[in-house]
Protein backbone atom coordinates (compact mmCIF):
# COMPACT_ATOMS: atom_id res chain seq x y z
CA UNK A 1 0.00 0.00 0.00
CA UNK A 2 3.44 2.11 0.00
CA UNK A 3 3.01 2.90 -3.51
CA UNK A 4 -0.63 3.97 -3.46
CA UNK A 5 -0.11 8.02 -3.45
CA UNK A 6 1.70 7.37 -6.48
CA UNK A 7 -0.25 5.45 -8.56
CA UNK A 8 -4.02 5.99 -7.51
CA UNK A 9 -4.60 8.55 -10.67
CA UNK A 10 -3.95 5.06 -12.60
CA UNK A 11 -5.75 2.55 -10.48
CA UNK A 12 -9.17 5.20 -10.07
CA UNK A 13 -8.85 8.11 -13.33
CA UNK A 14 -12.18 9.27 -12.79
CA UNK A 15 -11.90 9.97 -8.87
CA UNK A 16 -8.54 11.82 -9.75
CA UNK A 17 -10.00 13.53 -12.10
CA UNK A 18 -13.10 14.63 -10.13
CA UNK A 19 -11.06 15.46 -7.32
CA UNK A 20 -8.53 17.39 -9.93
CA UNK A 21 -10.89 19.26 -10.96
CA UNK A 22 -12.09 20.61 -7.78
CA UNK A 23 -9.08 21.74 -6.59
CA UNK A 24 -8.42 23.58 -9.83
CA UNK A 25 -11.56 25.21 -9.31
CA UNK A 26 -10.99 26.51 -5.64
CA UNK A 27 -7.54 27.63 -5.89
CA UNK A 28 -9.04 29.97 -9.34
CA UNK A 29 -11.45 31.83 -6.78
CA UNK A 30 -9.10 32.46 -4.42
CA UNK A 31 -7.34 34.09 -7.22
CA UNK A 32 -8.45 37.90 -6.67
CA UNK A 33 -9.15 37.78 -2.94
CA UNK A 34 -5.67 36.30 -2.23
CA UNK A 35 -3.30 38.50 -4.34
CA UNK A 36 -5.12 41.69 -2.72
CA UNK A 37 -4.53 40.16 0.40
CA UNK A 38 -0.52 39.98 -0.38
CA UNK A 39 -0.76 43.53 -1.86
CA UNK A 40 -2.46 44.73 1.49
CA UNK A 41 0.24 43.11 3.51
CA UNK A 42 3.15 44.78 1.54
CA UNK A 43 4.64 48.17 2.76
CA UNK A 44 3.37 49.99 -0.59
CA UNK A 45 0.21 52.06 -1.81
CA UNK A 46 -2.25 49.91 -4.01
CA UNK A 47 -2.66 52.86 -6.22
CA UNK A 48 1.24 53.64 -6.08
CA UNK A 49 3.51 52.33 -9.18
CA UNK A 50 5.01 50.07 -7.11
CA UNK A 51 1.57 48.41 -6.06
CA UNK A 52 -0.17 48.28 -9.21
CA UNK A 53 2.80 46.35 -10.65
CA UNK A 54 2.63 44.23 -7.27
CA UNK A 55 -0.93 43.53 -7.56
CA UNK A 56 -0.25 42.39 -11.86
CA UNK A 57 2.34 40.06 -10.67
CA UNK A 58 1.43 38.61 -7.47
CA UNK A 59 -2.84 37.68 -9.70
CA UNK A 60 -1.52 37.10 -13.07
CA UNK A 61 1.28 34.00 -12.08
CA UNK A 62 -0.94 31.98 -10.13
CA UNK A 63 -3.36 32.47 -12.56
CA UNK A 64 -1.42 31.84 -15.51
CA UNK A 65 -0.11 28.50 -14.09
CA UNK A 66 -3.30 27.36 -13.00
CA UNK A 67 -4.45 28.16 -16.83
CA UNK A 68 -1.62 26.32 -18.43
CA UNK A 69 -1.51 23.74 -15.75
CA UNK A 70 -5.55 22.84 -16.31
CA UNK A 71 -5.31 22.89 -20.40
CA UNK A 72 -2.09 21.20 -20.77
CA UNK A 73 -3.70 18.34 -18.72
CA UNK A 74 -6.63 17.96 -20.46
CA UNK A 75 -4.57 18.52 -24.12
CA UNK A 76 -1.84 15.72 -22.79
CA UNK A 77 -4.69 13.44 -22.61
CA UNK A 78 -6.12 14.48 -26.23
CA UNK A 79 -2.95 14.28 -28.13
CA UNK A 80 -2.86 10.72 -26.49
CA UNK A 81 -4.10 10.24 -29.80
CA UNK A 82 -2.00 12.83 -31.95
CA UNK A 83 1.14 10.69 -32.06
CA UNK A 84 4.29 11.71 -34.44
CA UNK A 85 3.24 8.75 -36.34
CA UNK A 86 -0.45 9.14 -36.92
CA UNK A 87 -0.02 12.75 -37.93
CA UNK A 88 2.26 11.74 -40.79
CA UNK A 89 -0.49 9.34 -41.89
CA UNK A 90 -2.70 11.28 -41.59
CA UNK A 91 -1.02 14.26 -43.80
CA UNK A 92 0.86 11.75 -45.98
CA UNK A 93 -0.27 11.54 -49.86
CA UNK A 94 -2.95 14.43 -49.76
CA UNK A 95 -3.14 17.66 -52.34
CA UNK A 96 -2.14 20.66 -51.18
CA UNK A 97 -4.95 23.21 -50.78
CA UNK A 98 -7.07 20.70 -48.18
CA UNK A 99 -4.00 19.28 -46.96
CA UNK A 100 -2.57 23.04 -45.82
CA UNK A 101 -6.00 23.73 -44.07
CA UNK A 102 -5.82 19.66 -42.19
CA UNK A 103 -1.87 20.58 -41.46
CA UNK A 104 -2.87 24.02 -39.86
CA UNK A 105 -5.68 22.22 -37.78
CA UNK A 106 -3.45 19.29 -36.68
CA UNK A 107 -0.76 22.13 -35.78
CA UNK A 108 -3.46 23.54 -32.97
CA UNK A 109 -4.28 20.44 -31.15
CA UNK A 110 -0.67 18.40 -31.29
CA UNK A 111 2.06 19.05 -28.53
CA UNK A 112 4.70 19.89 -31.10
CA UNK A 113 7.03 23.04 -30.30
CA UNK A 114 10.12 24.31 -32.29
CA UNK A 115 12.48 22.34 -30.40
CA UNK A 116 11.05 19.30 -32.36
CA UNK A 117 10.79 20.73 -35.51
CA UNK A 118 13.69 19.07 -37.32
CA UNK A 119 12.62 15.22 -36.10
CA UNK A 120 9.09 16.05 -37.42
CA UNK A 121 10.22 17.80 -40.81
CA UNK A 122 12.23 14.60 -41.67
CA UNK A 123 9.59 12.71 -40.28
CA UNK A 124 6.89 14.45 -42.75
CA UNK A 125 9.77 14.46 -45.79
CA UNK A 126 9.78 10.70 -45.02
CA UNK A 127 6.14 9.84 -45.26
CA UNK A 128 5.82 12.07 -48.83
CA UNK A 129 3.99 14.89 -47.27
CA UNK A 130 4.62 17.96 -49.56
CA UNK A 131 7.13 20.94 -48.43
CA UNK A 132 4.11 23.45 -48.31
CA UNK A 133 1.70 21.08 -45.82
CA UNK A 134 4.55 20.17 -43.80
CA UNK A 135 5.27 23.82 -43.13
CA UNK A 136 1.70 24.89 -42.69
CA UNK A 137 2.31 22.41 -39.88
CA UNK A 138 5.55 24.01 -38.52
CA UNK A 139 4.05 27.08 -38.17
CA UNK A 140 0.74 26.60 -36.81
CA UNK A 141 1.81 24.09 -34.33
CA UNK A 142 4.38 27.05 -32.40
CA UNK A 143 2.07 29.82 -33.19
CA UNK A 144 -1.84 28.43 -32.77
CA UNK A 145 -1.24 25.97 -29.83
CA UNK A 146 -3.45 24.95 -26.53
CA UNK A 147 -1.35 27.19 -24.55
CA UNK A 148 -1.98 30.58 -26.40
CA UNK A 149 -5.78 30.08 -26.88
CA UNK A 150 -5.94 29.34 -23.61
CA UNK A 151 -4.20 31.79 -21.91
CA UNK A 152 -5.80 34.42 -24.67
CA UNK A 153 -9.09 33.63 -23.42
CA UNK A 154 -8.44 33.60 -19.70
CA UNK A 155 -6.80 36.77 -19.81
CA UNK A 156 -8.86 38.61 -22.85
CA UNK A 157 -12.14 36.79 -23.63
CA UNK A 158 -13.29 34.62 -26.46
CA UNK A 159 -13.41 36.92 -29.04
CA UNK A 160 -9.77 37.65 -28.81
CA UNK A 161 -8.79 34.14 -28.67
CA UNK A 162 -10.89 33.09 -31.65
CA UNK A 163 -9.49 35.98 -33.61
CA UNK A 164 -6.03 35.15 -32.61
CA UNK A 165 -7.29 31.30 -34.02
CA UNK A 166 -8.77 32.42 -37.02
CA UNK A 167 -5.49 34.55 -37.86
CA UNK A 168 -3.28 32.12 -36.84
CA UNK A 169 -4.71 29.40 -39.03
CA UNK A 170 -4.83 31.73 -42.07
CA UNK A 171 -1.10 32.53 -41.99
CA UNK A 172 -0.42 28.45 -41.65
CA UNK A 173 -2.40 27.87 -44.56
CA UNK A 174 -1.81 30.59 -46.87
CA UNK A 175 1.88 30.54 -46.51
CA UNK A 176 2.17 26.97 -46.69
CA UNK A 177 0.35 26.98 -49.69
CA UNK A 178 2.29 29.36 -51.37
CA UNK A 179 5.24 28.18 -50.43
CA UNK A 180 4.40 24.83 -52.24
CA UNK A 181 3.41 26.73 -55.00
CA UNK A 182 7.03 27.91 -55.64
CA UNK A 183 8.76 24.55 -55.91
CA UNK A 184 11.35 24.95 -53.53
CA UNK A 185 11.86 21.15 -52.64
CA UNK A 186 15.18 21.82 -54.13
CA UNK A 187 16.44 23.84 -51.60
CA UNK A 188 15.90 21.35 -48.71
CA UNK A 189 18.96 20.38 -47.62
CA UNK A 190 20.69 17.22 -49.84
CA UNK A 191 20.95 14.71 -47.15
CA UNK A 192 17.22 15.54 -46.34
CA UNK A 193 16.10 15.18 -50.35
CA UNK A 194 18.14 11.86 -50.65
CA UNK A 195 16.54 10.13 -47.37
CA UNK A 196 14.17 6.87 -48.47
CA UNK A 197 10.91 7.13 -48.26
CA UNK A 198 8.97 5.02 -45.65
CA UNK A 199 4.96 4.10 -45.37
CA UNK A 200 3.12 6.32 -42.15
CA UNK A 201 0.46 4.27 -41.43
CA UNK A 202 -2.52 5.20 -38.53
CA UNK A 203 -1.38 3.29 -35.16
CA UNK A 204 -4.13 0.50 -34.27
CA UNK A 205 -5.71 0.28 -30.88
CA UNK A 206 -7.21 3.80 -28.31
CA UNK A 207 -5.27 4.49 -25.00
CA UNK A 208 -7.42 3.58 -21.76
CA UNK A 209 -8.98 6.50 -19.54
CA UNK A 210 -5.98 5.18 -17.34
CA UNK A 211 -3.46 5.84 -20.04
CA UNK A 212 -4.95 9.19 -20.82
CA UNK A 213 -4.35 10.53 -17.44
CA UNK A 214 -0.87 9.34 -17.01
CA UNK A 215 -0.55 11.00 -20.48
CA UNK A 216 -1.61 14.52 -19.15
CA UNK A 217 0.49 14.31 -16.37
CA UNK A 218 3.18 14.00 -17.96
CA UNK A 219 2.53 16.72 -20.66
CA UNK A 220 1.93 19.18 -17.31
CA UNK A 221 5.34 17.86 -16.07
CA UNK A 222 7.26 18.71 -19.04
CA UNK A 223 5.45 21.59 -20.75
CA UNK A 224 4.69 23.41 -17.57
CA UNK A 225 8.20 21.97 -15.79
CA UNK A 226 9.95 23.51 -19.05
CA UNK A 227 7.94 26.80 -19.98
CA UNK A 228 7.39 28.20 -16.09
CA UNK A 229 10.93 30.30 -16.42
CA UNK A 230 9.36 32.15 -19.12
CA UNK A 231 5.79 33.07 -17.58
CA UNK A 232 7.30 34.10 -14.79
CA UNK A 233 9.82 36.60 -17.05
CA UNK A 234 7.16 37.59 -19.23
CA UNK A 235 4.35 38.25 -16.38
CA UNK A 236 7.53 40.42 -14.60
CA UNK A 237 8.05 42.34 -18.11
CA UNK A 238 4.27 43.01 -18.10
CA UNK A 239 3.83 44.32 -14.34
CA UNK A 240 6.75 46.80 -15.46
CA UNK A 241 4.15 47.67 -18.06
CA UNK A 242 1.31 48.00 -16.30
CA UNK A 243 2.62 50.00 -13.12
CA UNK A 244 5.30 51.97 -14.95
CA UNK A 245 4.95 52.68 -18.49
CA UNK A 246 2.69 55.91 -19.01
CA UNK A 247 -0.15 55.38 -21.53
CA UNK A 248 0.28 58.35 -23.98
CA UNK A 249 3.93 57.12 -24.47
CA UNK A 250 2.98 53.02 -25.51
CA UNK A 251 -0.05 54.53 -27.74
CA UNK A 252 2.61 56.41 -29.91
CA UNK A 253 4.68 53.73 -29.72
CA UNK A 254 2.53 50.74 -30.85
CA UNK A 255 -0.66 52.79 -31.42
CA UNK A 256 -2.94 52.67 -34.25
CA UNK A 257 -1.79 55.96 -36.01
CA UNK A 258 2.23 55.37 -36.23
CA UNK A 259 2.01 53.28 -39.50
CA UNK A 260 5.36 51.98 -38.67
CA UNK A 261 4.32 50.35 -35.54
CA UNK A 262 3.67 47.03 -37.30
CA UNK A 263 7.02 46.29 -38.77
CA UNK A 264 8.60 47.57 -35.73
CA UNK A 265 6.90 44.69 -33.91
CA UNK A 266 7.45 41.95 -36.37
CA UNK A 267 11.29 43.23 -35.72
CA UNK A 268 11.49 43.31 -32.58
CA UNK A 269 9.48 40.42 -32.12
CA UNK A 270 11.53 37.66 -34.18
CA UNK A 271 14.96 37.71 -32.15
CA UNK A 272 12.91 37.27 -28.84
CA UNK A 273 13.34 33.70 -27.36
CA UNK A 274 10.17 33.44 -25.67
CA UNK A 275 6.58 31.29 -26.19
CA UNK A 276 2.83 31.78 -25.68
CA UNK A 277 3.22 31.61 -21.85
CA UNK A 278 6.01 34.09 -21.54
CA UNK A 279 4.50 36.24 -24.26
CA UNK A 280 0.81 36.57 -23.75
CA UNK A 281 1.16 38.35 -20.31
CA UNK A 282 3.19 41.03 -22.16
CA UNK A 283 0.53 41.34 -24.80
CA UNK A 284 -2.11 41.93 -21.75
CA UNK A 285 0.11 44.71 -20.32
CA UNK A 286 0.79 46.22 -23.60
CA UNK A 287 -3.08 46.72 -24.66
CA UNK A 288 -3.59 47.90 -21.19
CA UNK A 289 -1.03 50.62 -22.14
CA UNK A 290 -3.39 51.97 -25.12
CA UNK A 291 -1.07 49.78 -27.99
CA UNK A 292 -3.35 48.72 -30.96
CA UNK A 293 -4.54 45.09 -31.16
CA UNK A 294 -3.26 44.57 -35.00
CA UNK A 295 0.12 45.80 -33.70
CA UNK A 296 0.22 43.45 -30.71
CA UNK A 297 -0.81 40.27 -32.46
CA UNK A 298 1.67 41.22 -35.15
CA UNK A 299 4.64 41.40 -32.51
CA UNK A 300 2.86 38.11 -30.76
CA UNK A 301 2.74 36.38 -34.11
CA UNK A 302 6.17 36.88 -34.75
CA UNK A 303 7.40 36.19 -31.32
CA UNK A 304 5.91 32.28 -31.72
CA UNK A 305 6.14 31.74 -35.69
CA UNK A 306 9.34 33.46 -36.29
CA UNK A 307 11.56 33.24 -33.29
CA UNK A 308 15.14 33.01 -33.84
CA UNK A 309 15.86 29.78 -32.02
CA UNK A 310 13.57 28.21 -34.28
CA UNK A 311 15.39 29.35 -37.44
CA UNK A 312 18.92 28.15 -36.35
CA UNK A 313 17.16 24.72 -35.73
CA UNK A 314 15.84 24.59 -39.53
CA UNK A 315 18.92 25.38 -40.73
CA UNK A 316 19.85 22.06 -40.01
CA UNK A 317 17.01 20.97 -43.38
CA UNK A 318 16.54 24.13 -45.28
CA UNK A 319 19.10 25.88 -47.28
CA UNK A 320 19.53 29.65 -46.91
CA UNK A 321 17.23 30.67 -49.90
CA UNK A 322 14.04 28.62 -48.50
CA UNK A 323 14.66 29.86 -44.87
CA UNK A 324 14.63 33.20 -46.28
CA UNK A 325 11.40 32.36 -48.17
CA UNK A 326 9.91 30.88 -45.37
CA UNK A 327 10.34 34.41 -43.10
CA UNK A 328 9.54 36.70 -45.48
CA UNK A 329 5.89 35.02 -46.60
CA UNK A 330 5.36 34.23 -43.30
CA UNK A 331 6.40 38.02 -42.09
CA UNK A 332 4.30 39.48 -44.99
CA UNK A 333 1.04 37.70 -43.47
CA UNK A 334 1.63 39.32 -40.35
CA UNK A 335 2.24 43.00 -41.59
CA UNK A 336 -0.72 42.10 -43.39
CA UNK A 337 -2.69 40.64 -40.20
CA UNK A 338 -1.82 43.83 -38.08
CA UNK A 339 -2.80 46.43 -40.86
CA UNK A 340 -6.21 44.79 -41.13
CA UNK A 341 -6.92 44.75 -37.49
CA UNK A 342 -5.71 47.99 -36.89
CA UNK A 343 -7.88 49.79 -39.70
CA UNK A 344 -10.92 47.89 -38.94
CA UNK A 345 -10.85 47.94 -35.18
Amino acid sequence: MHDLPIHWPQRSPRLFLGLAALCWAGLYALLIPVSEALVALLPVARDSHAGAALQFFLYDTPKVLLLLTGVVFVMGMVNSYFTPERTRALLAGRREGAANAMAAGLGVVTPFCSCSAVPLFIGFVQAGVPLGVTLSFLIAAPMVNEVALTLLFGLFGWRVALLYLGLGLGVAMVAGWLIGRLGMERYLEDWVREMPRVRATLEAGSPALADRVDAGCHAVREIVGRVWPYILAGIGIGALIHGYVPEDFMAAIMGREAWWSVPLAVIIGVPMYSNAAGVIPIVQALLAKGAALGTVLAFMMSVIALSLPELVILRKVLKIRLIVTFVAVVASGILLVGYVFNSVL
